[in-house]
């Protein structure tokens, strides 16, 4: 006989506190909710402003007779300011906690992506979305390592995946805006402008939000964990609250740690994993209505628009794969349809439309899907003491495989045309399939509610 949901919920709870016995085991809650909802926020925000530059940046070009220096700098400016902020705000998330820059990273992302607005200079403008980039590069770190330490294990795979097809709806309405509304200079820096909408949202939203129990834990603080895990995700600690405090505050032992014995073949596979998958998608997508005009493709705003729902419709399906396969073997077959359909996107350069359009679909509907390990697999790499500094890390080093790509592929498509420069993308790809068979570990079952 099927199990009633109060009976199932009984399960949850202890009988001497109705309360469920651990972080790992409580039943969803409104909060939960609200962390997700919020986080969602941020990776919305994320995904509209990298895909909004990416959207005008051809009218920019035209406008303002941008060199190709200047169509790099300005394409990769908010992934060389993710860098930043990921590697040096993750390691700070681990010192004074993750409610914090939870908080005042979107102060900065809000003020500055307003500004854009009136930065008609290429240099301002770059110089704002650095600092766009600065920002949320705080939130690449704290956003997915605050919800895998309240989610439940149960919940945690859809909820982080979930993160990524957020960002790739913020993408692809940035795509089709920037293509229908952005074709004049002043209708280009008003979409820019528009990314502070989202963001304000997003910080108000997250006002309110307590520090997560799992770092209080790993501080000592146990007392105060406690408090936040009864008040708002009615559960004990379990297990949790025997974790021992962690001394590991020095910001160069961090990142040392990182590539200790212990944690050395997570962290290279990690670095190379988001690396590869990240360095293709922000190369190819910031320059594709470029790329579609050179290859003198008909109605290059309806391919777009097409690639751009493919993009989506990927994210969506690849969550029930994410729920319900194990991590490995996702990401070494993901990995391997890619670096195939991007080969043949080089082979068929010169070929039909349709010949050309159909391995750039499936590499688009596979890319989008597989980016939901993104924000699942860094996560759950680490302990909690560790946590955002290597989430923080991964983020950072994959935007310097971002930034470089998104600057030379114009180089590249200039200098050599599309079939080499996609040959060299499916090499990166290649790098993360044999790096995902020999270092992979699958961590669908691990913890990351403890203060371990």
């Amino acid at each position: 006989m099927r199990e009633t949901r109060e009976q199932l919920m009984s399960k949850l709870a202890t009988p001497a506190t109705g309360l469920a016995p651990s972080l790992d085991e409580a039943p969803l809650r409104p909060f939960h909710l609200r962390v997700t909802a919020t986080t969602f926020g941020a990776n919305f925000s994320d995904g509209y402003a990298l895909g909004m530059i990416g959207a005008v940046l051809s009218t920019l070009t035209s406008t303002q007779d941008l060199s190709g220096v200047w169509q790099g700098l300005l394409g990769a400016s908010a992934l060389i300011g993710l860098f930043f902020g990921s590697i040096i705000l993750g390691r700070v998330g681990d010192i004074i906690g993750r409610q914090k820059l939870y908080i005042y990273n979107f102060v900065l992302i809000t003020l500055a992506s307003a500004a854009q607005l009136w930065a008609k200079d290429p240099m301002a403008l770059f110089a704002l979305r650095v600092l766009i980039g600065f920002g949320l590069g705080a939130d690449y770190a704290v956003g997915p390592t605050m919800l895998s330490e309240f989610a439940p294990k149960r919940l945690r795979g859809i909820l982080l995946g979930s993160l990524t097809v957020m960002w790739t709806v913020g993408y692809v309405i940035a795509g089709i805006l920037g293509t229908y509304l952005g074709d004049t200079e002043n209708g280009a820096y008003i979409l820019l402008a528009t990314g502070a909408i989202p963001a304000l949202l997003v910080l108000l939203l997250r006002i309110g939000t307590p520090e997560s129990p799992s770092w209080l834990i790993s501080q000592g603080r146990v007392a105060e964990a406690r408090s936040i895990a009864n008040k708002y995700l009615k559960c004990e600690l379990g297990d949790a609250a025997n974790a021992p405090a962690s001394t590991h505050t020095n910001h160069s032992d961090a990142y040392r740690e990182l590539f200790s014995p212990s944690q050395a073949k997570r962290t290279w596979f990690g670095l190379v994993f988001y690396s590869a998958q990240v360095l293709p998608y922000f190369a190819i997508y910031t320059f594709m209505p470029t790329i579609l005009e050179t290859l003198n493709v008909p109605d290059v705003n309806l391919q777009n628009l097409l690639l751009n729902l493919f993009l989506l419709a990927g994210g969506v399906v690849g969550l029930w794969f994410l729920q319900n396969t194990g991590r490995r073997p996702l990401v070494i077959i993901t990995f391997g349809i890619m670096t195939v359909a991007l080969s043949f996107v080089g082979v068929f350069a010169n070929a039909s439309t349709i010949a050309l359009m159909i391995p750039f679909l499936v590499y688009t509907f596979v890319m989008a899907g597989a980016s939901n390990l993104t924000q699942v697999y860094p996560a759950e790499l680490y302990p909690t003491h560790l946590r955002a500094t290597g989430v923080g890390f991964l983020n950072g080093t994959s935007r310097i495989a971002s930034a470089i790509g998104t600057f030379i592929l114009p180089v590249s498509l200039d200098a050599w045309g599309l079939s080499w420069s996609m040959y060299w993308l499916a090499g990166v790809l290649l790098i993360g399939t044999l790096a995902s068979i020999a270092w992979a570990p699958e961590t669908k079952d691990s913890v990351t509610t403890s203060g371990g």
